[in-house]
């Protein structure tokens, strides 16, 4: 729907269903349910994750055309995608394959120009289009200076190639679409600042040394056309995990002409340590009700001097729960917006209330995305049906909104 604030919507990857027809089946079932509870009189817009099987379905014309009839009764409409997660993101074990096949292959070029198609022709007239990705690659598998300079290369050329194309589109059928870069813990571009120093170091000076000759213009134009086409996508959890200042990494990117092009919407956990034994292995037991085998849940740990210890994975972090040096953890599980008190734990709702005031005093994006993909997976206590939660976290989001 579209808000003062934005367009708002959320993230389908809640819904299971890997082929485009299993996943079409649960749109169907619970898109207009939301729809009734939170944007009944304007239209609404659908944050649409296709997984690579679902993005080489949809290249039926006719699957497609009844997808676009459907958000036409619906009064619905499709301007930005989740193309993380490439295979399987339900019902199987995830982890660091979330990232599989990474930015250093082909078959991740091909499944992103893949939903650029099809975005292309989803799009509202008039309104610019968004694909969020991995960030490049997952940073464990290049553990070498070697692999992680040959990675670094092979996947800021495929972005270049990305950003070739989507100059060509805006060219020949004058419709605009970028790429948003997401950064995460454990990614190869992990934080704000190294996402920045890869855009400006290394991803720029590739894209005009290759661009300028290839599509003949100059180097001004294709940093203009970089800034409009690649871009970040700021995912609240994982910025707010890294205990980043968000304001001083919006106002950088707002300056430095980077734009962001979309909010996803989303709260981590977290809780601070105290000194005495028993009550840190409490705070470890409520923690443990979150150590679930389908998704990795970094923990980025928090020193009393500000340095930071990181996790690759829940277990790790559990194993030094009584590490005296460490006064807060905050954990990648992707909780649900509206609650912030969760027994022993708190979640990082206040980041998200910081990083949509931001927006609504001086707005950086117009795309904004709610994220819970962990519904299934979530501690008994925190369930209830999918288009009750959805509805209630999108609602709550308009509340901070003011809208």
């Amino acid at each position: 729907m579209e808000l003062s604030a934005g367009h708002l919507t959320y993230c389908t990857n809640i819904h299971a269903g890997e082929s485009w027809d299993a996943h079409f089946e649960s749109l169907k079932k619970n898109f207009p349910l939301i729809k009734a509870h939170v944007s009944k009189d304007m239209p609404m817009g659908i944050g649409l994750r296709l997984s690579n099987i679902a993005s080489i379905d949809l290249q039926d014309s006719s699957k497609l055309q009844e997808f676009k009839l459907w958000l036409q009764d619906h009064s619905a409409y499709v301007f930005t995608m989740n193309g993380f997660p490439y295979g399987d993101f339900h019902h199987a074990v995830v982890k660091d394959k979330v990232h599989a096949p990474d930015w250093c292959t082909t078959e991740r070029l091909d499944y992103t120009l893949r939903l650029f198609d099809t975005l292309s022709k989803l799009l509202p007239e008039g309104l610019s289009g968004g694909i969020s990705t991995s960030p490049l690659t997952y940073r464990h598998w290049h553990p070498s200076k070697e692999q992680w300079e040959k990675a670094m290369i092979a996947s800021t050329l495929n972005i270049v190639s990305v950003l070739r194309e989507l100059i060509l589109i805006k060219r020949n059928k004058n419709i605009s679409m970028h790429l948003d870069i997401e950064p995460e813990p454990d990614g190869m571009l992990e934080t704000g600042r190294e996402f920045i120093d890869w855009y400006q170091g290394v991803f720029l000076p590739m894209a005009v040394e290759d661009l300028k000759v290839s599509l003949n213009i100059s180097a001004e134009n294709v940093i203009a056309a970089a800034k409009e086409h690649i871009c970040l996508c700021y995912d609240v959890c994982h910025f707010a995990i890294g205990y980043e200042p968000h304001r001083q990494v919006i106002d950088e990117l707002v300056e430095s002409g980077i734009a962001v092009g979309k909010i996803q919407i989303s709260a981590a956990l977290k809780a601070r340590l105290p000194d005495d034994v028993e009550s840190r292995n409490l705070i470890a037991t409520e923690f443990s009700r979150f150590n679930e085998p389908t998704y990795l849940h970094q923990v980025v740990a928090k020193k009393e001097d500000n340095s930071v210890i990181r996790y690759r994975d829940l277990p790790a972090a559990l194993e030094d729960i009584q590490n005296p040096e460490v006064a807060e953890w905050r954990a990648h599980f992707h909780v649900p917006v509206f609650v912030n008190e969760m027994g022993l734990l708190n979640s990082t709702q206040s980041d998200i209330v910081e990083v949509l005031n931001i927006q609504k005093s001086s707005a950086f994006t117009s795309h904004l995305e709610v994220e819970t993909y962990t519904w299934e997976v979530l501690p008994e206590s925190l369930k209830a049906s999918i288009d009750q939660s959805i509805s209630r976290e999108l609602n709550w989001v308009r509340g901070v909104l003011g809208d």
